[in-house]
Formats: C-alpha cells, structure tokens, sequence
C-alpha cells in the first residue's frame, strides 16, 4: 500500500488555528454560549470559502477534498482543547470548553480530542495529499471512517445521556453535520475502485485449496476473535448489572471506570457488544471459509473504530479526571493494559493479514474446474 504525500497547503491552513484560537479567547461575545454557535458558524463558512478559493480543482475532482480540508483545521482545535484541558498551554479554547461544549473536559472528552488532533489529523493530511496527486486514499479513508463513526457513536449519546446532559449548549447542534457526513463520505470511499491486486488466479485457487491447519495465521486470528468476542460480550454484561460473581468481581476491581457516572465507558462497551461482537462472528467465518471478498474493507473499518475506542477508553481509565474511584486500580494496572491493548491490537494485526494475503478473500476466478477435480 503506497503511503500518499502529505498536503502541504491543508497543513498550513490548518496550523492558522493557532493564533485565530488565541484571538478569540479574548472576545468578549464568545462568553455567550449564543456567541460561540455564531462565530463557530462563521468561522466555517470563512473557512469553506478559503479552501473552495485555493484548492477549486483538487473539489471538482474529489469533493471529500474540502471535507478533509476543514476537519483538518478543527483536528488542530481539538489538539489545543486537550492540550489546554491536560494544562500544557494557556490562553486558547478555554471559552470553547466553558460555553461551547464543557463535556470536552471530561477524560473521554480529552482523549477523544487528543485522537482526532494527532491519528485523524494526519489521515486528512494523508488524504488531501492523496487527492491532490491524483492517487487512490481508499484504505486511509476506510480506516477514517470507522474510527470517526465509533467516537460518533459514543460521544453524543453519552453527551445526552451522562452527567453533563444538563449542560448541553447550542453548540451541540453542530454536531449533527457530523452525522451526515460519514454517510455520504463512506458512500464515497467504499464505491471507489479498489486498488488492483498482484494476486494471479493460480495464486487465489492456491491459498483457497489450503485448509486451515495449513494457515497457522488465519488459525491464531480465530482464537484470537473468539475469546475478543468472549470479552466484548463479558463487557457487555458487566454495564447491564449482570448479577454474576464475575462481573460483580471485575468491574469493582479490574475496570472500575465502567461505573463512572460520564456514561462515555457503558454506551462504549454497549456499541461493541452489539457491532463489534457481530463483526468477530463474521470475520471468523470469512478467515475459515474462502471468497468471502468483503473482509478486508471491513477489517480496516473496525481496525479504525476499534483503535479509536481503546484509545479514548483506555486513557479515560487512568486519567486524572476521571475521580480517584473510578480509575483502574494500580494492583489492577498491569493486567488492565495488557487485555484492552490486546484487544486494539487484534483487529489491526487482522486489518493486515486481508492487505498482505489477499488471494484468499478474491472469489474464485472464472474458468473450468482445477485438472485435480472429477469432471462430470
């Protein structure tokens, strides 16, 4: 997979963040939540015209160009709402967090921000690039849009549904365009044409003869999912009070945070008990019998949402503003790391596998039967 050079002209614009946040930490209007919906409004509006301005052709030939071009520049704000929350810089988005969205100041809120401003930031960089050499950005994009749907999925209903949904300020209706637009984006990258595999038909009807006792990777892959499906399922039923010992056991002293009253870890652990856990099912079926052609676009789908939710999850857990009673306790700490770290690795490592082998997910080539094959 050929890694796109990054945009240059999105960087810079982007990094004009920097000092337009620091100005309007200032202005007297945005201590009102009113205010900060309008100069919010505003300053997007400015910002489409400039990127529609600069970069006309690179929108006419892919029109996701100035979608990625503007969450670029808000990726850079999240980076400076994290930083400021996490006490590293002063001066810049306090009146965003104060009077836009205050959720932002959570744990989940900051690792949210701190994903989106560095992993997301770099893909729409990656992406714009892509698009201005005129190359293909589609497992980029894949990946984007599985790890922007997961923070989608938990951050708003856990903003509805938290503590802070008393708190919820007209700035939360700009939120719904980010509904939107992974809709028609995904519709976008998933009906671009797939980058041409090396694969030669013998190569295919090669590895789709070999059982799976002679594919030790695909073999490791499947334990792995099963007990990962095990654990999304135990998690699951650890956040709707199962009255088993072992959830009673585990959530008092392995992850405590799923009690935490935010309300960001249950919706999480909600989500994946009933996408993820599907998905495992799927992919073990698709790792055992050949042609299933759909699992690579899949797997980098949830590699994205699942490296985002480990992520937020597992940094909310140990943050400092996550109250002391909520955190992994430090007797807990190491065996805490090693399973949620296990579980964003794998479907990355399964991510891989689909791009580096493909021949055994491509259908069957056409053609007459193998000579080793009775004829009728």
């Amino acid at each position: 997979m050929d890694i796109p050079p990054l945009a240059g002209k999105i960087a810079v614009l982007s990094l004009g963040a920097l000092p337009l946040s620091f100005a309007l930490n200032y202005v007297s209007l945005l201590s009102y939540p009113l205010g900060v919906v309008l100069m919010s409004t505003l300053i997007l509006g400015l910002l489409s015209l400039a990127i529609y301005s600069l970069s006309r052709s690179d929108i006419y030939y892919d029109p996701l160009y100035a979608v990625f071009a503007v969450f670029a520049f808000t990726s850079v704000v999240d980076l400076l709402i994290a930083l400021q929350e996490d006490g590293y810089m002063a001066g810049f988005m306090a009146f965003y967090t104060k009077e836009g969205e205050p959720y932002l100041r959570t744990a989940h809120g900051v690792f949210i921000c701190y994903w989106d401003g560095i992993v997301h930031y770099l893909l729409y960089l990656a992406m714009t690039g892509a698009i201005r050499k005129r190359k293909s950005y589609r497992n980029f994009g894949l990946y984007w849009l599985g790890s922007f749907i997961m923070s989608i999925l938990v951050f708003l209903p856990g903003n509805i549904l938290g503590k802070y949904s008393s708190e919820i300020r007209p700035t939360f209706f700009l939120t719904i365009p980010f509904l939107l637009v992974p809709c028609w984006a995904g519709l976008r990258v998933f009906n671009q044409t797939q980058v041409p595999t090396c694969c030669t038909p013998n190569m295919v009807e090669e590895d789709q003869r070999k059982g799976l006792l002679q594919r030790p990777v695909d073999l490791a892959l499947i334990i792995y999912l099963i007990f990962a499906a095990f654990f999304t399922l135990f998690r699951g039923l650890v956040v709707l009070d199962c009255p088993m010992d072992a959830c009673f056991v585990y959530i008092y002293q392995y992850e405590p945070y799923l009690r935490d009253p935010v309300t960001y870890p249950k919706v999480q652990m909600l989500v994946n008990m009933f996408y993820v856990l599907p998905f495992y099912g799927l992919a073990i079926y698709a790792l055992i019998f050949p042609g299933c052609s759909w699992l690579p676009d899949w797997a980098l789908v949830f590699a994205g949402a699942i490296g985002q939710a480990q992520f937020s999850h597992m940094g909310a857990s140990m943050h400092l503003r996550t109250p002391f009673t909520y955190r992994v306790p430090e007797d807990a700490w190491a065996s805490f790391f090693v399973c949620n770290l296990l579980y964003a690795l794998g479907p990355h490592l399964l991510a891989f596998r689909c791009l580096w082998r493909p021949a055994f997910f491509l259908r069957p080539p056409p053609g007459p039967p193998a000579h080793h094959e009775k004829q009728h």
